[in-house]
């Protein structure tokens, strides 16, 4: 049986909000002495700290005067982010990502994770650790029957709104029937997809719909004085604009990648490196509106989840130049041209469909 977060808007009392605030604090602030301490230790020492050495460390820093004030949280978050320095460091020395980073106040998530001995879930109400009251969850959709959260993560986003997600163990999430279809996808920008199929997924520019409100929203806050009340609200102004275009944009790609797992038992996709393309002055708005990598990463666990499988092409395989009948790769075309006419078999293309085709024929190629 898989496990699934189930996310959930709730509104906490005034001394909810400053208790939770107050743990955000702490777990930025522990998981940045950590971070500071474990890499002075490998600069001086070459030698590399664990997560039980940052534990440790946690215990002598509660008991110093100037930090005395970390007693006043759970201690189950600041562990948590010693787990998740953890994780990153093991991920760095793996070559999987890079170096941990600090967190910053004002553009670091601020979240808190509590683990099953922090938090009371009792009668399908959550109470977390140093509190007495239970939170006020819309409960926007059912949990599980029988569900019960293993982990639960409070988190507020830059717009000011408070979120609580629950681990549970789901039932529902099992491998479909299989079926016979398999489809190659080609991402994009004036069409958001393109299918070996020849169905072009048309892309809905979130952020494009909102560009001269945000515009507007932020030259407002531009003009505000420096750390004022006032640019604290043009700021969380901004704040719901960009939530706004969030919100809508991973709607729209949680259901197309649902659709696109249920409807083939292979997804073939290309394996962009979406970080070169941004540095792309002219492009970079439009790639960052198009999210490619946050729809990777849906159809991926969800193919997961439903027993499907998902092959990646190498990203230098000339898919749009190859002629998806002959195989001739048509090295004399430009990007300005979105149709073009095999030299060696007369086949007429379109650009993305005849690519989405090659990206499937190399995807099942190598399976």
């Amino acid at each position: 049986m898989a496990k699934r977060a189930y996310k959930y808007r709730f509104y906490p009392t005034p001394g909810q909000a400053d208790q939770l605030n107050r743990t955000f604090g702490c777990v930025r602030k522990v998981y940045n002495l950590a971070l500071d301490v474990r890499t002075r230790a490998w600069a001086v020492d070459r030698q590399r700290s664990t997560y039980v050495q940052s534990s440790a460390w946690l215990t002598e820093w509660k008991r110093t005067e100037e930090l005395v004030f970390l007693n006043e949280v759970s201690s189950v978050p600041l562990q948590q982010a010693l787990r998740h320095l953890q994780a990153g460091f093991a991920a760095f020395w793996g070559k999987r990502s890079r170096y941990p980073r600090f967190k910053s106040k004002r553009k670091s998530r601020a979240s808190a994770e509590y683990t099953r001995s922090a938090f009371r879930w009792r009668d399908g109400q959550l109470t977390l650790a140093k509190m007495d009251a239970p939170l006020t969850i819309v409960w926007s959709r059912p949990l599980p029957d029988g569900g019960e959260p293993s982990t639960v993560t409070v988190s507020r986003d830059p717009a000011g709104r408070w979120f609580v997600s629950l681990l549970v163990e789901d039932p529902t999430v099992m491998p479909l029937p299989p079926v016979d279809t398999a489809v190659g996808v080609d991402a994009g920008i004036t069409s958001l997809l393109t299918l070996s199929t020849g169905e072009k997924v048309t892309n809905p520019r979130h952020e494009r719909a909102d560009r001269r409100k945000l515009a507007k929203a932020q030259r407002t806050m531009a003009r505000k004085a420096k750390d004022s009340a006032n640019q604290a609200k043009a700021r969380l102004a901004v704040a719901r604009i960009h939530a706004r275009i969030a919100d809508r944009r991973r709607d729209h790609l949680h259901k197309l990648s649902t659709r696109l797992v249920r409807e083939n038992q292979t997804v073939v996709i290309e394996d962009l490196s979406v970080r070169n393309m941004l540095r792309n002055h002219s492009l970079a708005r439009a790639i960052s509106d198009a999210a490619w990598t946050q729809l990777r990463s849906m159809i991926e666990y969800k193919a997961a989840w439903y027993g499907r499988q998902v092959i990646a092409v190498d990203r230098w395989h000339p898919s749009t130049k190859t002629c998806s009948a002959c195989g001739r790769i048509n090295t004399a075309m430009t990007l300005g041209v979105r149709a073009w006419t095999c030299p060696g078999c007369d086949a007429v293309h379109d650009r993305d469909v005849n690519a989405a085709r090659n990206i499937l024929a190399a995807g099942l190629a190598e399976r």
